[in-house]
């Protein structure tokens, strides 16, 4: 802390914007862990316009300062849609970035809560940027390389800086990795007890498991997504998404999809469970600087070729088919398709801390093949007092 005291202020036109999008770029620089987002994304991410999720919610940028220098960043928001599916009042904060310093932390949550209270909101969660269907939580442990698409990563010193604001645990999210080398590439290595449920569930009466078809990939996705949304119904803090947020899933899948590493569960031909993988686009991003042009777009073509890493994006057996093997079976062809296709590490993540039965699978099944909890991230919550109603 030095110098006059840091001043918040909303992100207004376009070059508030710019600053707001810009700052990780100079906070993280030298960060070799750090993986730049495409600058022209998150311009269209932020924009109403252009971003489904604010149709059913409602958001603010806050930009702080000291000295007219920007020194952080936050936005608070409202997701009417969460609040209406689980019943709550929450406001939400995210895009949470500011240099080492808890008197930046400090106002930017307090202008971020103070938003949300006169909203209405009587919690504070966060950092969700802008939900459980984005960027989520904050990195607590795990910094021994880059993150994998989509999910966060910022410095070890935050978690101090907002929890030194009062906010505490309100859930972790956990991720496990496999690499190729755990098993030597060998399919006859993995687990017998996972290949012996995987057969069990194949066995049981119009049970079928097959690969995704990419000559119908809108209409596979579109399946996919339909058990998602069902699957994923009563996990914490999950919000169905819209129509439209589905489609646009389906657009930005279609180019990091692997769909012959897409697996369905079908029983009488109807698909009862889903498992998706995407390739690591980072390893991508991380080389392109934030930009496309002039050059980028070769960089992306040529290191696209490169990638070694998936992430297992998706993944959800509906509800009254549960516990019949199906979700090995699930685990069993996703690991057979990986090692076939060369890839040398699968992420699965991320995984609610108390999802007990998944977790359960994936630790008993590769704890032998070297399988643990790989990163651990953090969604913090605090209460709000709501603002006193005027006369």
């Amino acid at each position: 802390m030095s110098g006059a005291p840091p001043t918040v202020t909303p992100v207004r036109g376009a070059r508030d914007l710019r600053a707001f999008i810009a700052l990780p770029f100079r906070l993280y620089r030298g960060d070799p862990l750090w993986v730049p987002p495409l600058i022209a994304e998150r311009r269209s991410f932020l924009d109403p316009r252009h971003n489904p999720f604010f149709e059913h919610a409602e958001a603010a940028l806050w930009l702080a300062r000291r000295g007219g220098r920007v020194v952080g960043r936050i936005s608070s928001h409202i997701d009417h849609r969460h609040n209406a599916t689980h019943g709550e009042r929450a406001g939400m904060f995210g895009f949470f970035e500011c240099e080492d310093d808890r008197e930046v932390a400090a106002v930017l949550l307090d202008r971020a809560r103070s938003w949300c209270r006169d909203s209405g909101a009587t919690c504070l969660r966060g950092p969700l940027s802008f939900s459980m269907n984005h960027e989520c939580g904050l990195l607590i442990d795990g910094w021994d390389g880059p993150p994998v698409f989509m999910m966060a990563y910022n410095p070890p010193a935050y978690s101090a800086l907002i929890e030194g604001c009062g906010l505490a645990k309100a859930m972790d999210l956990v991720t496990y990795t496999l690499r190729r080398s755990d098993v030597g590439g060998d399919p006859g290595r993995l687990p017998v007890e996972l290949v012996r449920r995987a057969e069990a569930a194949r066995r049981r009466a119009g049970v079928t498991i097959r690969r995704g078809d990419i000559r119908s990939f809108d209409e596979e996705i579109a399946r996919g997504l339909e058990i998602f949304r069902a699957a994923w119904r009563d996990n914490w803090g999950f919000v169905p998404p819209t129509d439209r947020e589905a489609r646009e899933i389906s657009r930005g899948l279609r180019r990091i999809v692997e769909p012959r590493l897409c697996t369905f569960a079908e029983r009488d031909g109807t698909p009862i469970a889903f498992s998706m993988v995407v390739v690591d686009a980072n390893q991508v991003l991380a080389r392109l600087g934030g930009r496309l042009l002039p050059l980028g777009w070769l960089k992306a073509l040529l290191y696209a070729r490169r990638i070694t890493g998936l992430r297992l994006l998706l993944f959800g057996v509906l509800a009254e088919h549960r516990g019949r093997g199906i979700e090995a079976a699930l685990v069993l062809e996703t690991l057979l398709a990986t090692l076939a296709a060369g890839y040398e590490t699968l992420e699965l993540s991320w995984i609610l801390e108390d999802n007990v039965p998944v977790r359960r699978l994936i630790e008993a099944l590769g704890t032998p093949y070297g399988v643990r909890v790989h990163r651990r991230y953090r969604i913090y919550e605090m209460p709000i007092e709501l603002a006193p109603r005027a006369p």
